[in-house]
C-alpha cells in the first residue's frame, strides 16, 4: 500500500500519520490490487479538513470532510471512503457474475453450433396483423396462397391460431390451450 500524506497549514503530527494510515490499512481488507492513497489533511481557521483519494485499479474514489476535531474528520472520511469502496467492490463482482453467465451461455451457444458445423441462425421480424376470421376461411386463403402458414385471430375465441400445411397435403391448425 503507498500512502502519501500531506499537511496543510499545520505542522506535521506523527500521532495524526500513524492514525490515518492505521484507518487506512483496515480499507485495504476490501480490495486485493494495491492501493495507492492520498491523504491531504489541513487547517483553515477553526475547521479541520480531511481529504483523501485512492486509486482503486484505475478507479478514482474520492472523498471530503470538514470537522471541529481531526482526529473525527479522519474517521468520517474514512467512513466514507469505506462505503464508497464496498459499493465498488460489489459493482464489479456484479459485472463479473454477468459476464460469467454471459460466456457460459455464449460457449456452450458456440460449441453446439460448431458441432453441429452450423453459424448462428439470423433472426428476422416481421410484423403483422392478425385479423379476426374463422379457420375456415383462413384454409381457403391459405390453399390460395404459397405461404406455408397463415397467423390470425379466431373470430369465436378471440385468441391467435396459427394454420399450417402438412408434409401430406393436408393442413393443421395450431390453438392455445386454455
Amino acid at each position: 500500500m503507498e500512502i502519501n500524506l500531506t499537511f496543510r497549514h499545520m505542522e506535521p503530527a506523527e500521532s495524526l500519520k500513524s492514525y490515518a494510515e492505521e484507518k487506512l490499512s483496515k480499507i485495504k481488507k476490501y480490495l486485493d490490487s494495491p492501493l495507492e492513497a492520498h491523504v491531504v489533511l489541513g487547517v483553515e481557521k477553526f475547521r479541520h479538513l480531511a481529504d483523501v483519494t485512492l486509486n482503486v485499479d484505475g478507479a478514482p474514489i474520492k472523498a471530503m470532510v470538514e470537522t471541529d476535531d481531526m482526529y473525527s474528520a479522519i474517521d468520517q472520511v474514512m467512513d466514507k471512503i469505506e462505503k464508497q469502496v464496498k459499493r465498488h467492490r460489489s459493482k464489479i463482482r456484479k459485472r463479473r457474475a454477468e459476464n460469467m453467465k454471459a460466456e457460459e451461455s455464449l460457449s456452450g451457444v458456440e460449441a453446439e453450433a460448431s458441432e453441429a458445423g452450423l453459424e448462428e441462425p439470423a433472426i428476422e421480424v416481421e410484423k403483422l396483423e392478425a385479423k379476426p376470421i374463422d379457420p375456415e376461411e383462413a384454409a381457403i386463403q391459405l390453399s390460395g396462397s404459397q405461404q406455408d402458414f397463415l397467423v390470425f385471430r379466431n373470430s369465436r375465441s378471440k385468441e391467435i391460431n396459427v394454420i399450417y400445411k402438412r408434409r401430406d397435403g393436408n393442413l393443421g391448425l395450431i390453438e392455445p390451450s386454455s
